[in-house]
């Protein structure tokens, strides 16, 4: 019988089997197969606790990794609370946090007390922080249903573009309707733009226009984005769209940070024209769309970016591309860094009296400085530039530039400055992806070089190496963004390693550089020779990213759609994916099934229809399609509910909303049989009472905008009024037990500063 640390369930001793016919081959099998009838003793209590002192031990100078983390968690809790606490309390519950934490450094030396303390005081300040914040920049709201009114004030900037023209940013100083104390400080106005971009008014002109103004709108659909809430964090208070072209105006001088903030948005735009103009005399007319993508990666507008190319960045795992953040900072920062270090190690006098490596790493914090400010310092090029100017700053002190402790310092500094952008989605995936890169470095395998190795195989050795690394990065990268690739977009790319295995390296190795050489050689009025070559390799690597996202967007099984989890299996899949980061050990293994948990969580009932937040719309599911009451209006919500519940467009939207329904401009009765039935009265006046009548009849929901009393024969039916929505805004339809249960956004929301009249 076999003895020590292994114990035998069925004791068969070996020279019983081998003394029996076919006794040697029966042997041989039962030794193989011994893991199949032994098994392994269990640790003692001793070897358990001992095992788990060790792997908190190993942790000990990871504690500052979690602060960050602690911090997050508690903005995030004040970020989703359903009703805005008052002042006293949120200073009462960071005072409860901190006193223990207090208590704890005075009274003990305990490392893992007066880690669990700190922690949770941090976690205090994280909620106290982000009250602060939100209070700060506590700014006007327009007023729901103000209609049209007449705006005065400065183009402060142009956002991205939309299908119906350019988005002027205005700063107005005054508003119709509004009272001084009412007006908003920013709002969003889309103006129809017939000569394209360059029709547009740049940025510090006085303008006058006759818009449309509503309040930043909620949620498309119960769970989904929350523009407003974001729009508040930015200071934007009302949006709108023109009804004619914008007029100049005699303005009063603005306030010097409003000039300063106009004058260098038309420093921006002024770079944009030029550059989009002189990559488009080098490439020609069909430039493959690489004068958009150029524009787009240096100064943040997208007006010179067709639609298709767009979309095929986003369908192919490129979407990074069009938001400035970590990928063109760290190319246009590195290049100034190692050229910088290249010219100084070429010139032996100078590299004898001073350090290349910090002269170099001075120069990138400025070259991350120009280019945030040329990018025009939106929330992902701050939290780029943030982070990298930690890692220059690093090298400058002489500590390791990439490192878990200087993200961990990065990530703190902007949930300081910037609490709310914590359920941001660029935040959520470059951060994710950074520290699992980073954490990746920490455990990659370091294999010496075999030495006297010829030198053909030497640089295959090397190559080797150089590709299985890139695609590890692209893969580790890939899965640590999945989780809110699903969440947020309901879109993964399944060829999103091959796209940015290629496309990066390009963007990183060619184009970043290239256009910073041409925005140099603009600067310093270098000669035509010199400058046309180099916005020809920048145009050539736009246009070849601009290619790579079409074929990969355009594949074969380009991508998988599901719809979104419970916001709960997106918390574990975060949280799960820092676990696996930041702690040291076997135990980090525990992080892989978390991350998983936003693509297996069991999706609840689906919706069977939508109704917009104003009653203006509607959609019902028929055998997995949207159909939509409305097929030529409101094509972004429609589209981001059937993305957010897996469902598929109609080929002919208004072939299939004929079939299902009998619409007129007033209204519309359901005639196909789907259900619910849903019909429709989009107008204030007063329908027929044979009207009123037939739609009652045939429907299971009646929108009904009028203000009219429903007929007896509404009596089993579900009626929507104006008052309801304004109340709980956009809304979806569950079959329930008996009839039909309604689910409104509002309530999902709470009554918070941004949610508006309804909140």
């Amino acid at each position: 019988m076999t003895t020590g640390r292994f114990e035998a369930d069925i004791a068969v001793p070996d020279e019983a089997l081998g003394a029996a016919p076919g006794g040697k081959w029966r042997a041989r099998w039962a030794q193989a197969a011994g893991h199949i009838t032994r098994r392994r003793a269990l640790p003692s209590a001793e070897a358990t606790k001992a095992w788990w002192a060790a792997a908190v031990a190993a942790q000990a100078d990871r504690v500052l990794l979690w602060v960050p983390v602690a911090f997050g968690i508690g903005s995030a809790s004040y970020l989703g609370l359903k009703s805005e606490p008052a002042a006293w309390i949120v200073w009462l519950v960071a005072a409860a946090l901190a006193i223990p934490a207090i208590a704890a450094a005075r009274f003990t030396r305990h490392r893992g007390v007066l880690a669990i303390a700190g922690l949770a005081a941090m976690a205090g300040a994280g909620f106290l922080v982000a009250k602060l914040h939100s209070d700060r920049i506590a700014a006007p709201i327009a007023r729901a249903n103000l209609g049209m009114v007449n705006v005065d004030g400065w183009v402060v900037d142009i956002a991205s573009p939309s299908e119906r023209g350019e988005r002027l940013l205005i700063a107005p100083v005054r508003v119709s309707r509004l009272s001084p104390e009412e007006t908003p400080t920013r709002i969003r106005v889309v103006i129809a733009a017939p000569g394209g971009p360059e029709g547009a008014p740049p940025p510090g002109t006085p303008i006058h226009l006759l818009t449309l103004l509503d309040p930043p709108p909620g949620p498309a659909a119960p769970g989904a984005y929350d523009f407003a809430r974001d729009a508040w964090f930015e200071g934007i208070g009302g949006v709108g769209i023109a009804l004619r072209q914008p007029d100049w105006v005699a303005l009063p001088t603005p306030p010097w940070r409003l000039r300063a903030e106009m004058a260098v948005n038309a420093m921006r735009w002024k770079v944009a024209k030029r550059l989009a103009h002189d990559i488009a005399a080098v490439m020609g007319s069909d430039d493959g769309g690489a004068t958009g993508l150029a524009v787009a990666v240096t100064t943040s507008h997208q007006d010179w970016l067709s639609a298709d190319h767009r979309d095929d960045l986003r369908g192919s795992g490129l979407a990074h591309m069009l938001a400035i953040a970590g990928l063109h900072t760290a190319a246009v920062c590195g290049f100034a860094f190692f050229a910088v270090r290249l010219a100084i190690a070429a010139w032996p006098w100078l590299a004898l009296r001073v350090s290349g490596k910090k002269v170099a790493g001075a120069v990138a914090l400025v070259a991350v400085a120009g280019y945030l400010v040329l990018s025009g310092a939106h929330p992902p090029a701050r939290r780029a530039a943030i982070t990298a100017s930690v890692a220059f700053f690093a090298i400058l002190v002489d500590r390791r530039a990439v490192s878990l402790h200087s993200l961990a310092v990065a990530a703190f500094i902007i949930l300081l400055i910037e609490p709310d952008v914590l359920l941001a989605p660029g935040f959520e995936m470059s951060f994710c992806a950074t520290a699992s890169l980073v954490a990746l470095a920490e455990i990659w395998p370091h294999h010496p070089r075999t030495p006297g190795l010829a030198w053909p195989l030497a640089a295959l050795q090397k190559t080797r190496d150089w590709v299985v690394a890139l695609a590890m990065v692209s893969f580790v990268a890939g899965a640590a963004t999945g989780p809110f690739a699903i969440q947020h977009f309901n879109r993964v790319a399944n060829y999103g390693v091959f796209a940015n295995l290629t496309a990066d390296f390009v963007a990183s190795a060619v184009m970043m550089p290239a256009l910073a050489l041409c925005l140099l050689a603009q600067g310093i009025g270098v000669s035509h020779s010199i400058g046309v070559p180099v916005l020809y390799v920048a145009g050539w690597a736009a246009r070849t990213i601009n290619s790579l996202g079409h074929v990969f967007a355009t594949a074969p099984g380009a991508a998988i759609t599901m719809p979104s989890a419970p916001q709960i299996a997106l918390a574990i899949s975060y949280l799960g994916i820092i676990f696996a980061c930041l702690w040291r050990g076997s135990l980090r293994w525990i992080g892989l099934p978390m991350a998983m948990a936003v693509a297996v969580w069991p999706r609840p009932l689906a919706p069977v229809a939508w109704i917009a937040s104003d009653g203006n719309d509607a959609a019902v599911v028929i055998d997995g399609r949207e159909v939509t009451l409305k097929p030529d209006k409101r094509a972004y919500a429609t589209q981001l509910w059937a993305q957010r519940r897996d469902l598929v467009l109609p080929a002919n939207a208004q072939i299939a909303q004929e079939a299902a329904f009998d619409c007129d401009r007033n209204g519309c009765t359901p005639t196909g049989g789907a259900r619910p039935a849903i019909a429709a009265w989009w107008t204030k006046r007063h329908p027929s009472g044979d009207r009123l009548k037939a739609m009652c009849e045939r429907a299971d929901v009646l929108i009904l905008r009028a203000p009219v009393d429903p007929p007896a024969s509404c009596k089993e039916v579900i009626v929507l009024r104006r008052l309801d929505f304004d109340i709980g805004g956009a809304a979806e339809v569950y079959p329930a037990p008996h009839g039909w249960r309604i689910v409104w956004s509002q309530p999902m929301r709470g009554k918070r500063p941004w949610t508006g009249a309804g909140g």
